[in-house]
């Protein structure tokens, strides 16, 4: 059972593409060894700046000798007059086997030609000299290069390739334009450190050989003793490591044998937002920041470097000459800003572009006031609270156009926050000012007060209605203005903070705004919003809230209109409506009407009932009744009435349940029982009454879903 091992030896690649080709390689390998017939032990990968590796351990020295159907043309075409016709020689000399070979079988779609073929297992070699190339092409990533003459794209130049498998070279070369990349056993160490080749003996030494020329090829080993080295030197300076994931795992991909660097910064620095030092530390210098025991910063970082251990006090005094520099910036521009109050940049904004179409950011900035004002309004807010958001809105993207945030655009929002405390703003303002732009992602945290949230609203539906309003949707992967995420922080912010917006009415009132200012806006513009919004519901009840898709189902309808506005009315309603049915299909509940309510709603649908009927006495004639149980069937609906209207007003859905539980048995009756009545009865009349009871049952079962949507667990 041979090893094979693959190594891709590049210059330095990119730490992003590292990272993705690592994901990709690990599904990739397996998948194709699999359509080969190939099994094998493990499937392990390595990779650093300057290599992408794969070894593959336990596979057979061949495929297995297996049998394969081929399906053939149809017989009609394959013979005519019980003779052969070329079809069918043709099919024999493509197959390589006799006519006599062929044998004829039915099929859903008719009689076709079929042959069974043993086909004996090819070489591990052959087969992997195939793949190779394969991998090598397949993997995808941003910014490809090509170099020399040749036509191959890569992130970086390909500079040698190692095939072993087991103690053996696996010829293989990959022409590009004038030069051939050929392989051999030998690797290459890490630069500074072991600047001779490398030979690999065998495949299974891959990792011990290149460690003893200090190249950890383990990405995860080299994880962790980067993340216990940042440790171990913040104790020694006597304080904690900050080490934010993503910064960690962008450094391991920058280094093969990684040491950490402890540097130093003037403490007079400290003074400028820890945000701004972070800023410059962790994005732009991809320094780890050392903080002491209450989490304020001191004045060190730590970097690691790829170089010379010995050569530590050199690295760190070249860190420290860049990160000075740079910190020298930071103080020069928050010094500068703070010389004028936040209000005094609004005017710059009219020099900034949002869209070409839509605008300044000042013009922006109105029309966010002018969607707070009408956010605030709906949601009765508090006058003082008003004026507070109506403030907040007018300053949030003032710093847009401070030096500060011109030097450093990911501090947007937070030198605003910064800047409005220095000019004396309420805190509440200040907060707001940061916490408009949240979320940022799916896992980012929320706006935390009524003025955050509004302004935060206002923002991100300013942007959804003005760029759907110029017919900018988001296509495919496509989605240069965020919209989904603008859509996606929407209803979290109304979810988490418990808002009863009705989003259908602001959405009619905003678009209704816009196209009065827009006579060129695009057609439809508020349903193309609301089914967009709809999808994002759906997708966040069934990602973020790990609804059944049913279940989701059942609380939107399908192409249901009254559904559609019920749901963009009232956000907190679909939300409960889908939690409180996940917990009762957890907890049995849903299976005790389920079978009961999803009969009826299918029946109900032959007659023509008002969906929004739930009153007995306006639909229902009892003269018409023939058997006891369309009384007793109607009686039980009169005593639904008041839990449904409590479902209504106060969202108490267990009562209803409860309610809708305790009718069961009569419907049951109705149905099945020694009174039960065949509902579509041949007088039209009776079978209108009948289609009528059921049509109540399904009214008062749809305040909580359309059961006709629920997939039987």
């Amino acid at each position: 059972m041979p090893s094979f091992l693959l190594e891709v030896g590049t210059e330095e690649l990119p730490a992003t593409f590292v990272e993705g080709a690592i994901a990709q390689w690990e599904a990739m390998i397996p998948a194709s060894l699999k359509e080969q017939y190939l099994t094998c032990e493990s499937v392990k990968v390595y990779a650093t700046p300057r290599r992408l590796a794969v070894v593959i351990a336990g596979l057979p020295q061949q495929q297995p000798d297996r049998e394969e159907e081929i399906k053939g043309p149809p017989a009609s075409a394959a013979f005519k007059d019980g003779k052969p016709t070329k079809a069918a020689e043709g099919f024999a000399k493509k197959q390589n086997i006799n006519l006599e070979d062929i044998e004829i079988r039915p099929t859903p779609k008719g009689d076709f030609v079929f042959v069974l073929k043993q086909i004996p297992g090819r070489k591990t070699s052959e087969i992997l000299t195939e793949l190779i190339p394969q991998w090598i092409n397949r993997l995808e990533g941003k910014r490809f290069m090509r170099w020399g003459d040749g036509d191959i794209r890569f992130p970086r130049p390909i500079r040698w390739l190692v095939a072993l498998l087991d103690k053996e070279i696996l010829p293989l070369s990959i022409p590009n334009g004038s030069e051939t990349i050929s392989s051999d056993r030998h690797s290459q160490g890490h630069r500074v450190l072991h600047s001779n080749s490398v030979s690999i003996a065998e495949a299974t030494d891959y990792a011990e050989t290149l460690g003893k020329a200090f190249v950890e090829v383990d990405p995860q080993t080299r994880k962790t003793a980067i993340a216990n080295q940042v440790k171990v030197a913040a104790n020694s300076v006597g304080g904690e490591a900050e080490i934010p994931e993503e910064l960690l795992n962008e450094v391991v991909n920058l280094v093969e044998w990684p040491t950490a660097v402890v540097g130093t910064f003037d403490a007079d620095f400290l003074v400028l937002p820890p945000e701004v030092i972070k800023m410059v530390m962790v994005t732009h210098q991809r320094y780890f920041p050392v903080l002491d025991t209450h989490g304020n910063l001191k004045p060190y970082f730590i970097t690691i470097s790829n170089g010379d251990p010995a050569k530590a006090a050199i690295i760190a005094s070249g860190n420290e000459r860049v990160i000075r520099a740079r910190l020298a910036d930071g103080e020069f521009f928050y010094k500068t800003d703070l010389k004028k109050p936040l209000e005094n940049y609004l005017p710059d904004l009219e020099n900034v572009t949002f869209q070409e179409d839509l605008g300044s950011v000042r013009d922006k900035v109105n029309r966010i006031i002018a969607n707070a004002d009408r956010i605030g309004k709906q949601l009765e807010v508090s006058e003082g609270e008003l004026a507070q958001i109506k403030r907040a809105a007018l300053l949030c993207k003032a710093d847009l156009v401070s030096q500060m945030v011109y030097e450093f655009p990911e501090l947007e929002g937070i030198m605003g926050e910064k800047y409005a405390l220095a000019g004396g703003e309420p805190e509440a303002i200040a907060k707001a000012i940061v916490e408009h732009y949240l979320p940022k992602g799916a896992s980012d945290r929320l706006p935390t007060n009524i003025i955050s949230q509004v302004v935060a609203l206002a923002d991100k539906l300013d942007t959804l209605v003005s760029i759907f309003g110029l017919g900018m949707l988001p296509t495919g992967s496509s989605d240069p203005f965020a919209l989904r995420r603008a859509a996606n922080g929407v209803v979290n912010i109304i979810w988490s903070a418990d808002l009863p917006l009705n989003l259908h009415e602001l959405l009619k009132d905003l678009t209704t705004d816009f196209v009065n200012s827009h006579p060129n806006a695009m057609l439809g513009l508020i349903h193309h919003l609301e089914d967009f919004f709809l999808q994002r519901i759906r997708t966040l009840l069934q990602d973020e809230k790990a609804i059944d898709y049913d279940l989701v189902n059942a609380v939107l309808g399908d192409e249901d209109i009254e559904y559609k506005e019920r749901v963009l009315q009232d956000l907190l309603d679909v939300r409960d409506r889908a939690l409180f049915l996940q917990e009762i299909r957890g907890d049995g509940t849903l299976d005790i009407i389920y079978e009961t309510i999803n009969r009826s709603t299918r029946l109900a649908k032959q007659g023509d009932l008002d969906t929004g009927e739930l009153q007995p006495n306006a639909v229902i004639n009892p003269s018409l009744f023939e058997k006891s149980s369309e009384q007793a069937f109607m009686e039980a609906l009169e005593d639904l009435i008041p839990n449904t209207q409590a479902a209504l007003e106060t969202r108490n859905y267990r009562q209803l349940v409860t309610a809708l539980a305790a009718i069961v048995p009569t419907v049951t009756q109705f149905f099945d029982g020694e009174n039960s009545v065949l509902v579509m009865d041949s007088n039209p009349k009776v079978q209108r009454n009948r289609l009528n009871l059921l049509g109540l049952l399904r009214n008062h079962a749809r305040v909580l879903a359309d059961f006709g949507a629920i997939v039987k667990g």
